[in-house]
């Protein structure tokens, strides 16, 4: 029997899903590492556990160290540790590497991982990425800005998304971000060329370095501006047809950064823009499964379990490609004014209209308190064999249905 160490933050829905689909094995044993205690896992799933070790924070690689060492003492060998969290994906290299597990190695993550690292590896790979600059001094940033204009986009070098994102249009504005948050040379910021264009991901398989199938999805609007604008609601669609012609450069120039990235077995998640002008650019890689319901929404365009897919490809290199039945959407519902949810409105019309198409949904509760997220208070997943015909009930979800607070 082999072990297999899974390691998350919090013993959220998504990891509840992946330790489940992990036990699925019956040749696989499983241990957990978490920052909570076991009793927080749901206990039938805790039962199917063989161990658990608790930490104060999994990123932090030293006390990784410890948990995988300490579970290996009391249940032998390690022979896989993972886990799909992105501010894991360094850590859990460095620990593979000082244990000799296989996996993913750390300067491979770390092209990943740092933003910077990532683009200069691409730039050097002749692949479309938005001009960069790592700032770690006011003087740097004004040489960034007096070579790319206003707009510019500021971030972590190791962030996730668009999270901790800001479109800058002035120097005024530049300085009260770097007021806010000092860059140093030991943290410095990360001031990008702001791209213009809509925005999509493309999530590929690859097994040994070699791209074996792949699903894309439009975001409607931009994920910045989702984050600039709180009562903007928002959609994702992954239409049915993506092999045709019009996809052509973004497989071609996502199959080169893989390639420059070293990616070799496991999913990737790229965030890249088709510009105004018609042509692509990168904007970042995660080496990770996507997160905002995408992973369900390729499950439901292909009529399989990703999640389980995802864990067997980690754990015995392997993945059956299947072939899109639907196309896919998801409407991001997002409460109005402040407050706890008091109110949904039209939500009794959307399922009258479109019950039957709806696949998933997480619909917000009167009293809740807003997550907080980008990702909304809750979400509407629609799916048809037309791809038209998801696009415009998505389209007629993010209109209609509203969450009032107050």
């Amino acid at each position: 029997m082999t072990l297999a160490v899974f390691v998350a933050p919090m013993f959220s829905t998504a990891a509840s899903e992946m330790i489940e689909a992990a036990t699925s094995f019956a040749d696989i044993r499983v241990a957990v590492i978490a920052q909570q205690p076991l009793s927080a896992l749901a206990p039938m799933l805790a039962a199917k556990v063989i161990g658990h070790w608790q930490v104060d924070d999994v990123t932090d690689a030293a006390q990784l160290e410890w948990a995988v060492r300490s579970l290996s003492r009391q249940h032998g060998q390690v022979v896989h540790c993972f886990g799909a969290y992105e501010q894991l994906q360094l850590p859990l290299a460095l620990v593979r590497e000082r244990l000799r597990i296989h996996g993913m190695p750390s300067a491979i993550a770390k092209n990943f991982r740092d933003k910077s690292r990532m683009k200069d590896v691409l730039r050097a790979a002749d692949i479309p990425v938005a001009r960069h600059q790592l700032v770690a001094h006011r003087s740097d940033a004004l040489a960034f800005v007096r070579d790319v204009g206003f707009p510019i986009v500021v971030k972590p070098p190791a962030g996730a998304g668009a999270l901790a994102t800001h479109r800058i249009t002035s120097l005024a504005a530049f300085d009260t971000v770097l007021a806010a948050s000092p860059p140093t040379a030991a943290n410095p910021m990360l001031a990008e060329e702001f791209l213009r264009g809509t925005e999509h991901s493309l999530e590929t398989v690859c097994i040994a370095g070699m791209p074996v199938w792949h699903s894309l999805t439009h975001y409607f609007p931009t994920p910045l501006e989702v984050i600039e604008n709180p009562w903007i609601q928002w959609g994702v669609l992954l239409p049915r047809d993506i092999d045709d012609a019009q996809y052509d450069d973004i497989r071609a120039v996502s199959n080169r950064a893989l390639a420059a990235l070293g990616m070799h077995t496991g999913v990737s998640h790229c965030e890249w823009f088709r510009r105004t002008d018609g042509t692509v650019a990168i904007s970042e890689v995660a080496a990770r499964p996507p997160g905002a319901q995408i992973t369900t929404m390729i499950s439901r365009a292909n009529n399989i379990d990703f999640v389980h897919a995802w864990v067997q490809l980690m754990l015995f290199n392997t993945f059956t490609p299947p072939t899109r039945q639907y196309a896919v959407g998801t409407a991001y519902l997002r409460g109005q004014g402040s407050g706890r949810v008091r109110a949904i409105e039209g939500l009794d019309t959307i399922l009258r209209e479109l019950g039957t198409m709806i696949c998933d949904a997480k619909i917000p509760i009167v009293g809740q308190t807003p997550t907080g997220s980008y990702e909304g208070d809750g979400f509407i997943m629609l799916r048809h064999p037309d791809t038209a015909v998801v696009e415009r009930a998505l389209q007629h979800v993010i209109s209609l249905v509203r969450v009032h607070l107050g």
